[in-house]
């Protein structure tokens, strides 16, 4: 099918990705351990915060939220990844591409808001500890985490459909590791300047949960400075330092990325920016949360040593 000399895109080519005698099985193979990693690390957090009743807190339980969409949103472009690194096309339909991009950024819009919801959730705790447990109850984090869902998979859905009646033609060479907007819009032979609406939208929604993360945090920091022993303001700070670590990484890279309207950057820019949110902040995210928290190594080692201990009571 052709519109005037073009031929209409039906599939798009990733053209970053390197060919396997170039070097990319090495990538291949370190993709591979990092993807297995991120999906175990997730994996092990959410099962020992449901299986393990002192883990039973909001904090933990929008912990145990934000592993189990982890596990998902890197689920939706590393396997894509480690596909093209070893075939030779490495090539996307046009569907498979609107898909992901979907899937992607409704996981990642759905985290931000769960990130926010944890920001509110300390800063409460922390600034109103008598009052936490009669606000934060179940029912509230139930309610907070679907709406969470809810809003990241809708919002975009109107962007994606408009996307999907855009007409592609000419080059089908997508400049980045997976489908997004910006490369993908590029190869639109029509116009598409109402993007520029869809980045205000964008903006506005990443600077309202930035802006509300860092009230939060920096009404905790106030309280927390105020706390008379060094002891206090250790274990205070501990509870929510995991927190900030994960929310400058996600965000600042978030931010570089789609915070720029019209700025334009270098193909290895967008690159490494792309490669720190999708595949860098969730390889983290098991250390920070695991590795660096008391509670959650105590109920890890718990949970493994008991077969352990019923073996040898068996015995």
């Amino acid at each position: 099918m052709a519109a005037g000399n073009q031929t209409m895109v039906n599939e798009f080519l990733f053209s970053l990705f390197l060919h396997l005698h170039e070097g990319g099985l090495l990538l291949f193979i370190l993709l591979i351990i990092i993807y297995g990693y991120i999906i175990t690390g997730n994996l092990v957090i959410f099962i020992v915060i449901q299986l393990d009743m002192v883990l039973h807190t909001p904090m933990y339980f929008f912990i145990s939220v934000l592993s189990f969409l982890e596990i998902w949103y890197t689920t939706t472009t590393i396997p894509k990844m480690l596909s093209n690194l070893v075939s030779e096309q490495k090539t996307i339909s046009l569907a498979g591409c609107l898909m992901q991009m979907y899937f992607f950024h409704s996981l990642g819009n759905t985290e931000g808001c769960v990130l926010t919801v944890m920001a509110i959730d300390r800063c409460i705790a922390i600034c109103s500890p008598l009052h936490y447990p009669t606000i934060m109850t179940s029912k509230l984090c139930i309610q907070l985490t679907v709406g969470s869902c809810l809003f990241g998979f809708l919002i975009l859905l109107p962007e994606i459909v408009w996307i999907a009646t855009l007409p592609f033609c000419g080059s089908n060479e997508i400049q980045q590791i997976f489908c997004d907007f910006t490369p993908v819009l590029s190869l639109a032979c029509t116009d598409t300047s109402l993007m520029v609406i869809v980045d205000a939208m964008h903006a506005v929604a990443i600077l309202a949960t930035f802006l509300v993360i860092a009230l939060s945090y920096i009404q905790i920091i106030v309280v927390i400075v105020k706390i008379p022993s060094a002891e206090g303001r250790r274990k205070a700070f501990s509870t929510c330092a995991a927190h900030i670590v994960v929310f400058l990484l996600f965000f600042g890279s978030v931010a570089v990325m789609y915070l720029r309207f019209s700025a334009t950057y270098s193909v290895f820019c967008d690159t490494v920016t792309a490669f720190t949110y999708v595949i860098l902040a969730p390889f983290l995210n098991p250390i920070i949360y695991s590795l660096r928290n008391k509670e959650m190594k105590d109920s890890i080692r718990r949970l493994f040593s008991y077969p352990k201990r019923a073996g040898r009571v068996g015995t």
